[in-house]
């Protein structure tokens, strides 16, 4: 058996960002950026001012109480007609052009207009400042956002005020699931699900939640039967899909086919089973070019392997250069007494403790079963194989499930 990390490895190793497509900014929210981007212009285009006021020359502010003739005005999306010359003022407002010759935007409230066509200055703390210079922000040629950079509202907003569109990004990567097992059914069953014959399939409603969440569109296959005919039927919904994830179906049971039929249908299996807990029983291979990611069908083992396996593939698919969150340093506020000597990883509250530490307990009950845990939890605290005990106060490593930082090599 692989260990987590090496398992991250090997499936990565497979994974290849989506081909490129061009969009228009207004699709292009949260796609990674598959080109570089150089400016074709300087931002701001021209000196303007930062302030509604009045644009002056510092030499004429010899002291408080001078008065200057204004001029002309100057509004957003003018330009002046002439050139400031001594003891002249022009109105401005934000955002619009300087006049030559001015180097000082004085805030209006800082003035008076003692007679029309006039304005006195009352006070002098703005000589020089209230200024934005052209290409201050970007440079004309400058390289302004690089491949593999996420679009978030900030950069879009960047690609807009340069008017580059379309936008260069990683298509969004469809990811195909299905569920198996006699026992799993969907809610328009409900009865029977309320009757106890049938079981929810509710890794269904929670790996489509985790797909969008990590970026990808999801492809829902259904519930296939314990059978090689109908998981050999639901493979085949895969086809055109970027990646296929299952659950269930990939531990040693004789009910347990995913892997045989993968093989029947000259599948290729890279891996299988995995030391750590829960999770064990996770596959991976290629079905003709598309990676699958064989899940475990408890439900708390499925969302583990998720975060650990699927979510980095989905982000190397989309184009992301960093694909697993970080782990960070906490402390065990209870005692923690495990089983196998496996890596296991807990399902664990993280808050903040005295000083700058963190501090981590368990949700309760670490069950495979206890979907409600995952509810509770807000990270994964990871145990190493060779501590089964753990006193209060040791220092552990855990992942943040909420965490935006993330890093290039497994962590775990």
């Amino acid at each position: 058996m692989l260990t987590p990390t090496e398992a991250a490895r090997a499936i990565l190793a497979e994974i290849r960002p989506t081909a490129p497509e061009r969009r228009p900014l207004r699709e292009a929210l949260d796609l990674v950026l598959a080109e570089s981007v150089v400016s074709a212009i300087d931002l701001p285009p021209w000196d303007n001012s930062a302030m509604d006021g009045y644009a002056v020359r510092s030499g004429d502010l010899a002291a408080p109480g001078v008065t200057l003739r204004v001029i002309e005005s100057v509004a957003a999306g003018c330009f002046p007609t002439r050139p400031l010359g001594p003891g002249e003022a022009a109105r401005i407002f934000t955002g619009a052009p300087l006049p030559a010759g001015a180097d000082t935007v004085i805030r209006q409230e800082d003035t008076d207009a003692p007679t029309p066509g006039d304005v006195q200055i009352r006070d002098l703390r703005d000589a020089k400042r209230n200024l934005r210079f052209r290409g201050e922000d970007i440079r004309r040629g400058a390289t302004v956002l690089t491949p593999g950079t996420p679009l978030g509202p900030a950069e879009l907003g960047v690609l807009a005020s340069i008017a580059h569109e379309p936008v260069t990004v990683h298509r969004q990567p469809e990811v195909a699931f299905l569920g198996s097992g006699d026992e799993i059914v969907d809610l328009d069953r409900r009865d029977e699900i309320l009757a106890g014959k049938k079981i929810a399939t509710s890794n269904s409603y929670t790996l489509g939640g985790l797909i969008r969440r990590a970026g990808g569109r999801p492809r829902e296959l259904g519930v296939a039967a314990d059978t090689a005919d109908s998981l050999r039927e639901h493979f085949s919904r895969a086809r055109g899909a970027d990646l296929l994830v299952t659950t269930a179906g990939v531990s040693v049971g004789e009910h347990d086919l995913v892997r045989q039929v993968l093989a029947e249908l000259g599948g290729e299996l890279k891996l299988w089973r995995i030391r750590m807990r829960p999770g064990a029983p996770l596959g991976f291979g290629l079905l003709g070019g598309l990676p699958w990611i064989g899940l475990p069908g408890n439900p708390v083992s499925t969302m583990v392997t998720f975060e650990l396996f699927v979510r980095p593939a989905i982000r190397r698919l989309l184009g992301h250069p960093l694909d697993f969150r970080r782990t960070v340093p906490v402390v065990t506020s209870e005692p923690i007494t495990l089983g196998p000597k496996l890596r296991h990883f807990l399902r664990a509250v993280v808050t903040p403790g005295a000083g700058q530490r963190l501090e981590a307990r368990l949700t309760g009950p670490q069950g495979s079963g206890m979907l409600t845990s995952m509810v509770a939890a807000n990270a994964l605290l990871i145990v190493p194989e060779d501590r089964q005990e753990v006193p209060v106060g040791a220092t552990l490593n855990a992942i943040l499930l909420d965490d935006p930082v993330h890093v290039a090599e497994p962590p775990f």
